[in-house]
Formats: structure tokens, C-alpha cells, sequence
């Protein structure tokens, strides 16, 4: 399995935090969001993991280095990077096409445990999913019924579900439904010229394939998009992700 780590953004919403460096290597706890990534990916026995680049790239590349342990890291540019996440994704598209990969946003901040549910999910392609959030209208919703999700985003609602809960921001994406997620990013990308989420096209894919949810209720994480979240990733939730890796 490989992983795709969308880093690419400039997080304007971080400013001025964010003006001279990239989200991902903000400190959590004296280290950088990637840096754990990077780690956690590589206990997880990751085959290798490209991470997506555009602001800031130099720092990121430098941070980042070639290879974490046994796992080898590549980068592809992200020449849009100031348009939508899925020019991110779409530089990145022809590692969906050579494994099952994971498609991971660059900043949160989670426990290990959470690349090893993903990774184990029965589903070949799958999403986890937090029951126990609070919408504030930033979060992405998916949206369950049975074992499948069949919808996500921030305001759309399907008509009937019987499970709800917050998108992390990690996609588990089976080798066999990446040519189907490609059609739908090339039309997506068409229709915006690039200008929206990688998820528009997602949300698209999930009338289409089967893609399963894996419960992440109750454990520790969050993503930085504000001040306060940085914050937050510092005072409340990397102490509780330290105390469940004991």
C-alpha cells in the first residue's frame, strides 16, 4: 500500500502563522505535523508515500528527507497549488493507479491506531469516520448507510441515512475504484477548472463504488485549520493521544 500526503496548500486561514512555512510543519508537542505522519506511515509498513508539494516546497522536501525507515519518499509538484485540493490530488493520480493507496490530508494531528484500522478495514475502500462530533458547519459529514457511505460533504444531506459522523480526512482508495475516481477528478476538474476539493469528485464516487466507513468514535485527533485548533492539537489532544499510545 502506498500513501498520498496533500501538503501543497498555503492555509491562508493559519496567517501569518503560515506566510513563510507550510501548515504540515507547524509544531505539535516540538515536531511537525508531517514528521508524525511520516512516522506513522512507516511503522504501518507503507511501501512508499508521495506527498504533494507547492507552498513552501523547499522546507518541505528538506523536512521531509527521501526515506522514513524502510519507506521511500517522493514528491510531485503542485504547480496550482493556490486553486482547489484536487489539483493536488490529480498531480499525484498516477500512484492511485499503481496500488491501494491512502489519500491523506496533511493536517491532523491522530493517534497510530487510526492507520491501522483504515488500513485493515475489510472494505477496499474506505473512510473513517467520527460519530461523536459537533457541526459547526467546517466539518465534512459523510453520511452511512449500512456498512457503506453513501454521501459527504459540509451541507449536503442525503435523504435518509442511519449513521453520521465527521470525515477525518483520510481515504483508503482500492487500485480497482482508482480509474473510476480519476474519470470523476477530470470532470470535476473540468466543470471548476480546478477550483474546488478533491472531495467534490469523491462524493461523486461513492454512488459508484462501494466504500465502507471505519469508526474512529471516542479517540483523540483533530485537524488544524485556525489558531485555536493549533492550540487545541497542543494543550488537549496530543496529551490524550500520548496517554493511549501509553
Amino acid at each position: 500500500m502506498k500513501a498520498v500526503i496533500l501538503a501543497a496548500g498555503a492555509a491562508r486561514r493559519l496567517a501569518p502563522l503560515t506566510d513563510r512555512t507550510n501548515k504540515c510543519l507547524l509544531p505539535v508537542g516540538g515536531r511537525s505535523l508531517l514528521d508524525r505522519m511520516l512516522e506513522a506511515l512507516a511503522a504501518q509498513g507503507v511501501d512508499e508515500t508521495v506527498i504533494v508539494v507547492g507552498h513552501c516546497q523547499d522546507q518541505v522536501r528538506a523536512a521531509a528527507g527521501a526515506r522514513r525507515g524502510a519507506m521511500p519518499i517522493r514528491f510531485v509538484d503542485n504547480p496550482d497549488y493556490l486553486k482547489g485540493s484536487i489539483l493536488s490530488l490529480w498531480a499525484a493520480r498516477a500512484t492511485l493507479t499503481e496500488d491501494d493507496s491512502l489519500v491523506m490530508d496533511a493536517d491532523v494531528l491522530f493517534p497510530a491506531v487510526f492507520l491501522a484500522r483504515l488500513m485493515g478495514a475489510p472494505a477496499a475502500s474506505a473512510l473513517l469516520m467520527d460519530r461523536g462530533f459537533s457541526d459547526s458547519g467546517e466539518e465534512v459529514k459523510l453520511y452511512g448507510l449500512g456498512d457503506r457511505v453513501i454521501a459527504l460533504g459540509k451541507k449536503f444531506v442525503p435523504e435518509r441515512w442511519d449513521v453520521i459522523g465527521e470525515g477525518v480526512g483520510f481515504f483508503k482508495c482500492s487500485r480497482a475504484h482508482a480509474g473510476e475516481y480519476l474519470r470523476l477528478l477530470a470532470a470535476s476538474i473540468q466543470e471548476t477548472g480546478g477550483a474546488n476539493e478533491y472531495e467534490d469528485a469523491l462524493h461523486r464516487l461513492l454512488a459508484r463504488v462501494p466504500v465502507g466507513w471505519v469508526d474512529v468514535t471516542g479517540l483523540p485527533w483533530t485537524e488544524v485549520d485556525f489558531v485555536e485548533d493549533l492550540r487545541r492539537a497542543e494543550a488537549v489532544t496530543l496529551p490524550e493521544i500520548e496517554r493511549l499510545a501509553g
